[in-house]
C-alpha cells in the first residue's frame, strides 16, 4: 500500500473542505495538492499496469486475465473482491465506517481491431470473436480507465481519514457489446452487494489532457442493434439474369436507409444509422446466395427512435421487393437507452471540481455514442458519467484551429492517449467527485 501526504488535511474537516465557503477554492486546491503528490509517488505502478493492460487486451466476457490482474491490485489496496460477477466482471468492496455507498464503474473489454500506433507496447493479440480469429486493441480507452480506477481506490483508502462510508468499485465486462452492466446486474449487483447511493464512470477521448468535460441530463444516446439478412438466388457471375443479387440488395441498403435520416427524420432531432459491416460471398465470380448487413441506430428522443425504425424496416422490405426476391430477415434489437446524469450529484461535483480545474472544467453537449452504463442509472443509482482529454493542448488546439492533421478518436487504429497526464486527471477528477458524493450524502442534501 502506498504512503500519502496527509498534513495539509489533517486539521480541516470534509465538510469545510468541500463545501461551497469563501474558502472553498483554496481547501479544494490544497486537496488536489494532496492527491496529485501520492499521484506522482504511485504513478511508475500504475504505468506499468496502463501498458500491460494496453498491450495484452480482452473482448467481451473474454476478460479473465484482465479482471485477475485488478482483483490482485485490489485486495493489495485492501477491498474485499468478488470475482465472476456477470460472467467476468468484479466488484470491490472498501467499508470505512457509517455513511453512504459510491460506486466507481471501470470497463474490462477491448476492441475487435488491430491497433495500428506503432507504440512500444502496442496490442499484437488476437481472440476468437464470433468464430473468427482477429486482433484485439483497447482503442476506447478502457485500459485508462481501468488505470485510473485502480489509481483512484489507492489514493481514496490512503485518505480514508477525510471520509466516511463504503466504496463499491466495480470492473463491468462487456461495454462496448452494451451486455455487461446488464450481465451484471443479473447477476445480483444489487442485491447481493450494496445499492449505491450514488455512481460515478468517467471516458477518454480526443481532447486535451488536463480537461474534464460533463453535462447535466442526456449524456449519451440510446443505441438499437441492427442486423439484415438479404437472401438471394446464387449462381455465375457472368449470368446474373439467372441469380437474385443478395450484395446488390445490400449495398441500395446501404444507401437508400440513409434517406430515413434526412427525409423522415426531424432535422432538428438527434438519430443517426451506421453501417459498420457487410457480409457476402467468397469469390468475386460467384454470386452469393445471401448477404448480412450490420449497423447501429442511435437517438436521443423515444418518438424519434421509434419513427427510424419503421423506416428502416420499411426500406429493407422495399429493397428485397424490388429485386423480385423473399422478404429479408430483420432484427432491430434494443441495445441501451441513454445515460441521465443527476442534477444533484453533478451540482456537488461541480463545485469542486471547478475550483480544483478552473477553466478546463466545461459543459459539453450531449455525446453522440452509447454507453449502457445507463443500466445502473435506470436501476436506481444517481450518477454523474463526465469526459476526459488524452493529447497534448498544443496538438488539440492546431487540430481545431487548422493548423495541425485531425487526431484520431476513440475507435481509430491510431488511438493513442498520452498516459501519465491522462491517467493524472482520471485520478484527480474521480477522486475528487467521490468525495463530494460523500460529503453531500453525509450532510442529507
Amino acid at each position: 500500500m502506498m504512503r500519502f501526504v496527509r498534513p495539509l488535511l489533517a486539521s480541516v474537516a470534509l465538510y469545510s473542505l468541500l463545501s461551497p465557503s469563501a474558502h472553498a477554492e483554496l481547501d479544494v486546491a490544497r486537496l488536489k495538492q494532496t492527491i496529485e503528490t501520492a499521484f506522482e509517488s504511485e504513478y511508475p505502478k500504475l504505468d506499468a499496469l496502463y501498458k500491460d493492460i494496453h498491450a495484452h487486451p480482452e473482448i467481451a466476457f473474454q476478460e479473465e486475465k484482465t479482471a485477475a490482474k485488478l482483483a490482485g491490485e485490489m485486495r493489495a489496496i485492501g477491498f474485499e473482491v468478488t470475482e465472476h460477477v456477470g460472467k467476468t466482471g468484479l466488484v470491490a468492496i472498501y467499508r470505512n465506517g457509517d455513511g453512504p455507498t459510491i460506486m466507481v464503474r471501470t470497463e474490462l473489454d477491448a476492441l475487435p481491431m488491430e491497433e495500428k500506433t506503432g507504440l512500444p507496447y502496442a496490442s499484437r493479440d488476437k481472440q476468437i470473436w464470433q468464430g473468427r480469429e482477429t486482433f484485439v486493441a483497447h482503442s476506447c480507452g478502457h485500459d485508462i480507465h481501468m488505470a485510473s480506477w485502480v489509481g483512484t481506490a489507492k489514493t481514496l483508502v490512503g485518505i480514508k481519514d477525510q471520509w466516511h462510508g463504503t466504496l463499491m468499485f466495480i470492473a463491468q465486462p462487456a461495454e462496448e457489446e452494451v451486455a455487461g452492466a446488464r450481465a451484471m446486474i443479473a447477476d445480483g449487483l444489487f442485491t447481493r452487494f450494496p445499492k449505491p447511493d450514488a455512481g460515478f464512470a468517467l471516458h477518454d477521448g480526443s481532447g486535451a489532457y488536463g480537461s474534464v468535460t460533463y453535462r447535466v441530463g442526456v449524456g449519451s444516446s440510446n443505441v438499437d442493434g441492427l442486423f439484415i439478412r438479404f437472401v438471394g438466388r446464387g449462381g455465375h457471375g457472368a449470368i446474373p439474369q439467372a441469380t437474385i443479387d443478395p450484395v446488390m440488395m445490400a449495398s441500395r441498403f446501404v444507401v437508400d436507409v440513409q434517406s430515413v435520416i434526412s427525409r423522415e427524420k426531424d432535422p432538428t432531432e438527434f438519430g443517426l444509422v451506421t453501417i459498420g459491416a457487410i457480409h457476402a460471398g467468397t469469390a468475386g465470380n460467384v454470386i452469393p446466395d445471401e448477404a448480412r448487413v450490420i449497423g447501429t441506430i442511435r437517438s436521443f428522443k423515444p418518438q424519434v427512435r421509434a419513427r427510424m425504425l419503421a423506416g428502416i424496416e420499411r426500406t429493407a422490405k422495399a429493397v428485397a421487393a424490388m429485386a423480385d426476391a423473399p422478404a429479408p430477415e430483420i432484427h432491430l434489437d434494443e441495445g441501451t437507452k441513454a445515460v441521465v446524469n443527476d442534477a444533484a450529484v453533478v451540482g456537488q461535483a461541480e463545485r469542486v471540481l471547478k475550483a480544483a480545474f478552473g477553466d478546463k472544467l466545461n459543459v459539453s453537449p450531449a455525446n453522440t455514442t452509447s454507453e449502457d452504463y445507463s443500466e445502473y442509472v435506470n436501476a436506481g443509482v444517481p450518477s454523474m458519467f463526465f469526459n476526459i482529454g488524452v493529447y497534448e493542448p498544443d496538438r488539440v488546439a492546431a487540430a481545431r484551429n487548422g493548423s495541425g492533421p485531425p487526431l484520431p478518436g476513440n475507435h481509430s487504429p491510431q488511438f493513442a492517449p498520452v498516459p501519465k497526464p491522462t491517467i493524472q486527471t482520471g485520478v484527480t477528477a474521480m477522486t475528487l467527485a467521490v468525495l463530494s458524493a460523500f460529503d453531500q450524502r453525509a450532510r442529507g442534501q
